[in-house]
């Protein structure tokens, strides 16, 4: 497990599945404004987020509030190049704990993951140009804006805007505060 600051992240377990589907994949509005695939009506047992759902080139984590030990989301690392030693970031926040902050904790804890753990070079994230909150988190941990795909996204019947964020590992502010927490 990664701690950092107010949340750990920590494997995918079955008790997971639902109330990540429930919450974030049931949830049209949201899901496709958080995925580039079109949302088609899926049962738990088919569920994205079950943890055999991911490829070989994704690492999937269940984002937990530290203080309470409640599930409060996902993140994943994916489209891992072990060549180029880069990755992308994903990070969904359930409802009942977004505005807290721990968007912000699960990048930096997904950042300490890749470039420590798993010594890659560079990170990316893209969010849609309207979404601040998470805008605001990527700056907050050190990434710069790279770009913007004007009209590139297919979102809820009309073209949306994304933005492109990068970080690298010579400039990851990684301050010793995420803790790994392998002490079984």
């Amino acid at each position: 497990m990664i701690t950092y600051g107010k949340v750990t992240l920590r494997a995918r377990v079955d008790d997971d599945i639902a109330v990540l589907h429930r919450e974030l994949y049931d949830d049209v509005a949201t899901r496709v404004r958080a995925d580039s695939r079109p949302w088609r009506p899926l049962t738990v047992t088919r569920s994205t987020y079950r943890a055999d759902a991911a490829g070989e080139d994704t690492e999937t984590f269940s984002v937990v509030e530290a203080s309470s030990g409640e599930l409060a989301g996902e993140a994943a690392l994916w489209q891992i190049d072990t060549h180029n030693r880069s990755a992308h970031l994903a990070v969904a926040i359930l409802p009942a704990f977004r505005g807290r902050g721990l968007a912000g904790d699960t990048l930096r804890a997904l950042c300490e993951y890749g470039f420590t753990l798993r010594g890659l070079h560079r990170l990316q994230l893209e969010t849609l140009a309207d979404n601040e909150p998470m805008r605001r988190a990527a700056v907050r941990v050190g990434f710069r804006v790279e770009g913007q795909r004007r009209k590139s996204l297919w979102v809820a019947g009309e073209f949306s805007d994304d933005v492109i964020y990068g970080l690298l590992a010579d400039d990851f502010a990684g301050d010793g505060a995420a803790q790994r927490a392998d002490k079984t």
